[in-house]
């Protein structure tokens, strides 16, 4: 047997202790400042010790972090067949190098709802995130893609400035990403898919990579595995990645904990705009775009600018280094994308420079584990054996008036930790 150790001070105890153990071999993995301890020389053979078959290594900071992803990385992959850990390896493989029949096939496999298949995943996204984090190292530590997220009204024009502005990048040289959340039927779970067919350029572009992806009822729009295709994407080698939202309630507030700027796309209509926007919404916005200004809106637009621009002013800036900004774009005409390019640019650089940005990222990790917390807890709930039985019946008795929701759940909870307690009873 080998076993892999990294010891840190103290370490004679541990040797001791070792000693009395039945393994035949050992691999012990030393940092470069370990101190052995008294009688223990740092460069002397640990078969000296009496541990024949022992082998040893010093390990420099750097080393130390590589050993600890690949350890990780060996513990999700142990119980995968072969055949599995072969698909795994493939999916990475032609991922990594770009492929995009690769990537449509690794955010299949996130989306999945298959237990085994959630299991695959997860090892192919850790896999991603060890080679994403070496690729970070080599860009000194810097971010390799920028992450956008869109959100409006219905109507406001988000996938025509989308495929404008997704042109534009692309023929600047960007790989472009766009992960487009459509609203499914409450009813048939089925989805339009309608962002795909309205970019006819940007989907034909080679440089772009536009997915479609049906929110299944999830509250807000967002998929919860929305954040793990961003991951994916940018291990493809996408440096800009948009994420469309639904825009009708909570969309909104779920995206903004998943993208580094969050723009705000408005249609210049009648009547009062302000009335209708959450002001949680637009305190979230890094930038409001005022869409389709041209022709005969020209003068609307320029009115809902300069009252947003004043609503602005009023509300508290979320950034310590950025002011929310008010521009006016038209997606035909191609006014003022150019410029609102120049704004995000800005934006990024200065929330890089204050390591807000950097901050903002880890924030948003930390969030999105509890979240996922959250749904695979109630979801355990639900398939709980003795919680199953019960629903029915209890959902019935408050349909019909005679229990109230409140003491439902309380009866459900009470019934999952009292079978819980039998099983793991206290000692």
């Amino acid at each position: 047997m080998n076993i892999s150790v990294l010891l840190q001070p103290p370490h004679r105890y541990f040797l001791k202790g070792v000693l009395r153990t039945p393994f035949r071999r050992h691999h012990f993995i030393f940092h470069s400042s370990t101190h052995l301890g008294s009688g223990i020389p740092r460069a002397q053979p640990l078969s000296s010790l009496g541990l024949p078959g022992t082998k040893w290594l010093l390990l420099s900071n750097g080393l130390k972090r590589k050993l600890c992803l690949q350890t990780t990385l060996k513990e999700h992959s142990e119980g995968l067949s072969d055949k599995e850990q072969r698909f795994v390896d493939k999916l990475y493989t032609g991922l990594i190098q770009g492929q995009r029949a690769c990537l449509a096939e690794a955010i299949t496999l996130i989306e999945s709802t298959h237990s085994r298949k959630k299991e695959l995943a997860q090892v192919l996204l850790q896999k991603v995130l060890v080679h994403h984090r070496e690729q970070e190292k080599l860009n000194n530590g810097k971010p390799l893609a920028f992450r956008i997220g869109l959100s409006g009204p219905p109507g406001a024009g988000k996938s025509t400035f989308i495929e404008y502005f997704g042109k534009m990048l692309t023929e600047r040289g960007h790989k472009i990403s766009v992960l487009a959340v459509d609203p499914s039927s409450c009813t048939s779970g089925g989805s339009l898919l309608g962002d795909k067919t309205r970019m006819t350029e940007l989907s034909r572009d080679m440089n772009a990579y536009i997915r479609p992806s049906p929110t299944r009822g999830t509250l807000g729009g967002v998929t919860r595995t929305t954040n793990e295709a961003i991951l994916l994407c940018e291990g493809g080698g996408y440096d800009i990645i948009l994420i469309e939202t639904v825009g009708v309630g909570q969309s909104e507030f779920a995206v903004a904990d998943m993208v580094d700027m969050f723009v705000l796309l408005l249609p210049p209509a009648g009547g009062d705009e302000l009335q209708g926007i959450k002001r949680g919404i637009i305190e979230m916005a890094d930038l409001v775009a005022v869409t389709k200004s041209d022709g005969d809106l020209i003068v609307p637009a320029r009115r809902i600018q300069a009252e947003y621009v004043s609503a602005l002013k009023l509300l508290r800036s979320r950034s310590g280094v950025w002011r929310p900004k008010v521009i006016r774009i038209s997606a035909r005409s191609g006014e003022g994308i150019t410029e609102m390019w120049d704004k995000m640019k800005e934006f990024r650089d200065v929330m890089l420079a204050s390591g807000e940005l950097t901050a903002k990222r880890q924030r948003q990790q930390k969030v999105w584990m509890w979240n996922l917390i959250q749904e695979n807890v109630v979801e355990h709930f639900r398939t709980h054996p003795t919680v199953r039985e019960q629903i029915p019946l209890l959902e019935k008795r408050v349909l019909g008036g005679a229990l109230s929701p409140g003491r439902a759940a309380d009866l459900l909870l009470k019934s999952s930790k009292a079978e819980t307690n039998e099983m793991h009873p206290v000692q």
